[in-house]
């Protein structure tokens, strides 16, 4: 099994998911020009500034994912030659302090703030509100998906880094 080039397969994965945080950006981002030019209600307008935050949250994720995994791609396999074993501890270490991220913010994190945004759609009966309140949902919902399917992915390569450090 050839680490490096799971390694890599895994990071080339990662700049590829990072793309759909950066085209769900720009669709927030357009959906806010739509409001700015089209909304003639108090509705429609308030819709604005939720989605241009949104878009915005969401492309400066998607870039910083991108960077921060498209650089990994090339240090990966300085890293690896330097030194294989220490690679491999270093991934694994790494992947485990991910993978406990992902079990906290995006399993009980982003549920939740989903949850508390749906309550107050109920609740709170201002456009503006109601508004935050269902864009949040939708971010929290782009996030939750990219996510879970990143989630998965690290997990995989943990295990393959697992078996290659036995």
């Amino acid at each position: 099994m050839d680490i490096l080039k799971i390694a890599t397969q895994w990071a080339e994965a990662e700049v590829f998911s990072s793309r759909f945080f950066i085209l769900f950006g720009i669709m927030f981002v357009l959906a806010t020009v739509g409001f700015w030019q089209l909304g003639k209600t108090e509705t429609a307008k308030a819709y604005i500034v939720p989605t241009l935050v949104a878009g915005a949250l969401l492309l400066a994720v998607g870039i910083g994912i991108f960077f921060t995994n498209k650089s990994r791609v090339t240090s990966f396999a300085t890293a690896y030659n330097s030194n294989p074993t220490e690679f491999v501890k270093s991934e694994i270490t790494r992947t485990e302090k991910s993978m406990g991220e992902y079990r906290t913010i995006v399993f009980k994190v982003i549920p939740f703030i989903i949850v508390v945004a749906a309550l107050l759609i109920v609740f709170i009966d201002k456009p503006l509100w109601r508004a935050i309140c269902i864009t949040t949902i939708a971010m929290m919902v782009v996030i939750l998906l990219v996510d879970s399917n990143a989630n998965s992915r690290i997990e995989a390569y943990h295990k393959q880094l697992e078996l290659v450090d036995k």
